[in-house]
């Protein structure tokens, strides 16, 4: 009978299994309420599994796809164009974000006197972050699970065992083996997936829960909206017109992730997810998906983009601060440069507003207001906004990997099993 029972379950397939336990999360949630706090425990622990993988993921995966590169020099061209691709979703995820914002105007007759002020953290200088990327010592980045800082020693890495041709041969195999290892490793912790997101919805909707949208219905419709167009329009017409492919199988390759990347809030969560879509849904051969997707987790973060424009004329509506075109200019800026390397953790855009808000004349009590204000409802609109972040990460990604004649187009053409 359990055996049977198995057999069924693991027949479905996987975002099939994560979409059904999103629905009965946010039903169970509804239902519980508080109470729903119980459980989060589950959703705590496959985050936790999660994490456990992204670092040693990340290196050996992206150790192993320089190795296969076989020339360093593929790897600038490789990144370059995956840099340029990211600015340029962000630029338009900013224009969609201000744009809503200025048709909805959900700042308008918002009372912010109930809001707690909240402290924030300073946002670090441009310099700070370049200087970050270069760990002074690999193991406690390693550690620390400082994602851009593996990154850099995995591609030094892979570039020294190329360098090194035959005699680096023995270690090249290792990562190789290593990278195969891990993705089975990541595939063994998603068919956990269900559980987490199931505890992870359920909590959030007990704990927040819909009625809270009633405060900021305007602002949440913008966000979600937002999200949704930028998936649709910019990351659609990336795909279609630079990669020169349909659309169609792009967003039922990315499905999975998506649903993830929607109950953890998270992009580096959803990194193994990623790869493995990128893989087996886009035929997105690993020189170019353990490349570019980590970058993405750590500087792509259009919904992130999106979001902080958006509120930031959110802020300046609710407090009657005029905008002129200039205003619109520095915030677009401003928004690029602190949502590069925002860390890809539940919530953390909130933290770095100040930085954008400061740039309009908003002081730091006002800062700190509008953030208490959003805080309490943040986490379900900060699950839509990663949507969108690691949306963008595959349809870059996706693009890449067709200039560099890295993808399989009969695996990314196929239709899935049903």
């Amino acid at each position: 009978m359990i055996r049977s029972l198995a057999s069924r379950w693991f027949a479905i397939v996987l975002w099939k299994r994560i979409l059904v336990a999103l629905v009965l999360g946010a039903l169970a949630g509804l239902a519980l309420g508080e109470s729903a706090e119980q459980i989060r425990w589950i959703g705590d622990l496959f985050i936790r599994m999660i994490r456990m993988l992204i670092v040693p993921l990340v290196f050996v995966t992206l150790v192993s796809g320089v190795i296969a590169m076989k020339d360093p020099k593929r790897l600038g061209s490789i990144g370059s164009k995956a840099i340029a691709l990211y600015l340029g979703t962000t630029f338009f995820a900013i224009v969609i974000g201000i744009g809503l914002a200025l048709l909805f105007r959900p700042g308008v007759g918002i009372d912010l006197s109930g809001a707690e002020a909240t402290t924030l953290q300073e946002a670090g200088s441009l310099a700070d972050r370049l200087l970050g990327i270069v760990p002074e010592n690999p193991f406690a980045a390693f550690a620390e699970g400082n994602v851009l800082a593996v990154i850099f020693f995995a591609i030094m890495v892979g570039a020294g065992l190329i360098m090194a041709a035959e005699r680096g041969q023995p270690l090249a195999r290792v990562f190789e083996s290593g990278s195969e290892t891990m993705l089975k490793v990541t595939a063994i912790v998603m068919e956990f997936a269900p559980f987490g997101v199931f505890a992870l919805v359920a909590w959030v909707m007990g704990t927040v829960g819909p009625g809270t949208f009633l405060n900021v219905f305007l602002l949440a419709i913008a966000v979600y909206l937002g999200c949704f167009l930028h998936m649709l329009i910019v990351h659609g017409a990336i795909v279609k017109f630079f990669a020169r492919l349909p659309v169609l199988p792009f967003y039922r390759g990315v499905r999975e992730p998506q649903l993830v990347a929607y109950s953890t809030s998270s992009s580096s969560a959803t990194l193994p997810a990623s790869l493995s879509a990128a893989e087996h849904n886009l035929g997105i051969k690993p020189p170019v998906a353990s490349s570019v997707l980590p970058l993405g987790a750590t500087i792509n973060m259009d919904g992130t983009a999106l979001y902080v424009a958006l509120i930031s004329i959110f802020a300046a509506q609710a407090f009657g601060v005029p905008l002129d075109l200039f205003d619109y200019l520095l915030i677009g800026l401003t928004t690029t440069l602190v949502s590069v390397g925002t860390a890809s953790v539940p919530s953390a855009s909130l933290f770095l507003m100040a930085a954008v808000l400061n740039v309009i004349g908003m002081s730091a009590a006002q800062t700190a207001i509008v953030v208490g204000f959003i805080l309490p409802f943040d986490r379900i609109l900060d699950m839509m906004r990663t949507v969108a972040n690691v949306t963008g990460d595959l349809a870059v990604a996706t693009v890449v990997a067709v200039w560099e004649d890295e993808i399989d187009r009969d695996t990314y053409n196929a239709l899935p099993t049903e």
